[in-house]
Parts: C-alpha cells; sequence; structure tokens
C-alpha cells in the first residue's frame, strides 16, 4: 500500500476512534486493522474493516428517520433530535449524501480510499 495512502488512512481511523460517535464495533475493527498493518492479517483485518464502516455509515435520509422517530427522540431527548434532523435537512439541501457527525466523517474519508486499501 502507498505509504501517503496508509498514513492517511492510519490518521483518519485514529479520528475514527477518538469520536464520541464511533461504535463500540467499528472502534475494534480499526484497533485491529491498526494492529495487523505490516502483518500476514492486515488484508483480512482491512476487508473486515471495510466491511464495518460500510455497516456503520448513516445515510443522511436515515439519519433524518432516526431523528424524526420515537427511538430517536428516546436516543437524543426531543430538543437534540429536533435539532439533529433540522441540521440533517439542511446538508441533505446541500448535497450531503451522509451523516457529518465525526464518526461518519472520517469513515467516509477512509472509504474513499477503500480501492487503494485493498491493492
Amino acid at each position: 500500500m502507498d505509504k501517503k495512502v496508509l498514513n492517511y488512512v492510519v490518521e483518519k481511523t485514529h479520528e475514527l476512534m477518538n469520536a464520541s460517535s464511533c461504535s463500540s464495533e467499528a472502534k475494534a475493527a480499526a484497533q485491529n486493522w491498526l494492529n495487523a498493518i505490516g502483518s500476514e492479517k492486515e488484508t483480512a483485518e482491512t476487508k473486515k474493516y471495510i466491511k464495518e464502516l460500510e455497516a456503520d455509515v448513516t445515510p443522511i435520509d436515515g439519519l433524518i428517520g432516526f431523528a424524526e422517530s420515537d427511538h430517536g427522540i428516546q436516543a437524543f431527548g426531543a430538543d437534540k433530535a429536533k435539532v439533529i434532523a433540522e441540521h440533517a435537512k439542511e446538508i441533505k439541501s446541500k448535497g450531503e449524501k451522509y451523516c457529518d457527525c465525526p464518526a461518519c466523517t472520517a469513515a467516509v474519508a477512509i472509504l474513499g480510499k477503500k480501492t487503494d486499501l485493498l491493492k
């Protein structure tokens, strides 16, 4: 793997892991990938990591639907859920396809290097 790409993905991986919105599964997959860099397990862990990131990135319509749902209101509280839904609608109107929380932003950046990671 190209050293520049590797450094970029490692940086974004740390951003992902430090995000409060990062799932425990994504943190585990990220750490496993970091631990596997340069080893015989790197390719397998890269594939697992990518699969986890693809499952975790929230499409903008999914975020809007969740924030406006009873589950979203329970998770965020009524006021925060309303703010999240409004924000999501605003960024969707500007062309965003995914949630822009720190974890999703880092995951989308990493997935942008998917082809390079799988070489």
